[in-house]
C-alpha cells in the first residue's frame, strides 16, 4: 500500500499506519510495542470526560504514557460540548498533542447514555462538540461509524458535520453500530467519506493482513488505515506493511509485554489484566487451549512466565 505522512493540524505523523484505541487493550505497553514495530500513531483507549473532571483514578491509569511516545493522542467520549472542552483543557490531558473524539463506540452502556455511536443520530450536536473542543487549541480528530443500522447510513452527513466543526482528521469504521465488530466492511461508505472530506480520512475495520490493508486502500481511496484486533493478535503487522523483515519470537514478545506492564502495575494486577491479551497472542498456536484455561488460575507473573516458557520450548 502507499505509505505517506499524515498531517493533523500542526502535527505530522511518520506514516499512515495507525493503531486503534481499544478498550481494555491499547494501554501504554501495547502502544509502545506497536510503535516499535513501526505504527505511525497510537491512541489511548477511550476515557470519559466526566471521569476526567471528577479525577477518577481508573481514568488516570488509562491515560498513562511512556516517555517514548513521541506523539501523544488521547481518545475521549461524552455528549456535552462544554464538559468535553473543559476536560481537554484540564491538567489530565495537558501532555497530549492530539485529542480524538469517539463517535463510534457501539457498546450499550455508552450508546444508551447518548454517547459514542449514539451521536451519529445527531450530526449537529457532533459538529458542536468538535467546534467547542477545537477551542482548546489542540488538533481534534474524530472516529465514527457509517450509521446505526445496516442500510441507514449517515457517513457523509456526519463527516461533513465534524469537518465543519473543525476536525483535522476523520477515521471511519466501515460498519454500522448494530454489527459491533462482525460482518463485512462497507468500503463504499468509507469511499464516500473520502469524497466529501477536506481533511485526511483513515479507514478502519477488518484489517488483519497486508492484503486486507491493500484492499482497504484500493477500495476506499482513504489516506491511511487504522488497525484494531489485527494488531492485538499480530502487532508486527506494522513492520510487515512497512516492508521490513520480521523476525518475531512470541515468547520474547510476551515477556517484553509483561515486563512493560510491571513498570506501572503490581504483580497481581498484571497477572489479571494481561490474560485477555495473552489469549490473543496465543491465537492460532497449536495445543494452546489448555494453557488458555490455566491462565485464569494464575495469580502471579512468575507462574505465567514459566507456563509460557514451557509452552514455547
Amino acid at each position: 500500500m502507499l505509505l505517506k505522512e499524515i498531517k493533523i493540524g500542526n502535527i505530522t505523523t511518520p506514516n499512515n499506519l495507525f493503531l486503534a484505541p481499544l478498550a481494555g487493550f491499547s494501554d501504554f505497553a501495547m502502544r509502545q510495542i506497536c510503535l516499535n514495530f513501526g505504527a505511525g500513531l497510537t491512541f489511548t483507549e477511550m476515557v470519559s470526560c466526566k471521569g476526567l473532571l471528577y479525577d477518577n483514578e481508573n481514568t488516570k491509569d488509562l491515560l498513562y504514557c511512556s516517555q517514548d511516545e513521541k506523539i501523544k493522542c488521547a481518545q475521549i467520549f461524552g455528549n456535552d460540548p462544554y464538559i468535553m472542552r473543559r476536560a481537554i483543557e484540564s491538567q489530565a490531558l495537558s501532555a497530549f498533542d492530539i485529542i480524538d473524539v469517539n463517535f463510534g463506540c457501539p457498546m450499550p452502556k455508552i450508546f444508551n447514555n447518548g454517547e459514542g455511536s449514539a451521536l451519529l443520530q445527531n450530526p449537529s450536536l457532533a459538529e458542536k462538540i468538535v467546534y467547542e473542543c477545537s477551542k482548546s487549541g489542540k488538533p481534534i480528530t474524530c472516529k465514527i461509524r457509517i450509521g446505526i443500522t445496516d442500510g441507514q447510513y449517515v457517513t457523509e452527513d456526519v463527516v461533513k458535520a465534524v469537518v465543519n466543526g473543525g476536525a483535522q482528521m476523520v477515521t471511519v469504521h466501515g460498519r454500522t453500530r448494530d454489527k459491533i465488530y462482525a460482518g463485512e466492511v462497507n468500503y463504499a461508505e468509507i469511499a464516500k467519506a473520502k469524497k466529501v472530506s477536506s481533511v485526511p480520512v483513515i479507514a478502519n475495520g477488518g484489517i488483519f493482513t497486508p492484503d486486507d490493508a491493500e484492499k482497504m486502500i484500493n477500495e476506499t481511496g482513504a489516506d491511511g488505515i487504522m488497525i484494531a484486533r489485527g494488531a492485538l493478535e499480530r502487532p508486527w503487522i506494522f513492520a510487515e506493511l512497512l516492508g521490513k523483515d520480521v523476525k518475531i519470537s512470541k515468547k520474547e514478545l510476551i515477556n517484553e509485554h509483561i515486563d512493560r506492564l510491571l513498570t506501572r502495575f503490581d504483580d497481581k494486577t498484571v497477572s489479571v489484566i494481561f490474560r485477555k491479551q495473552l489469549c490473543l497472542y496465543l491465537k492460532g498456536e497449536k495445543n494452546s487451549a489448555e494453557l488458555k484455561q490455566k491462565l485464569f488460575t494464575y495469580k502471579d507473573v512468575k507462574s505465567i512466565k514459566l507456563a509460557i516458557n514451557d509452552f514455547f520450548n
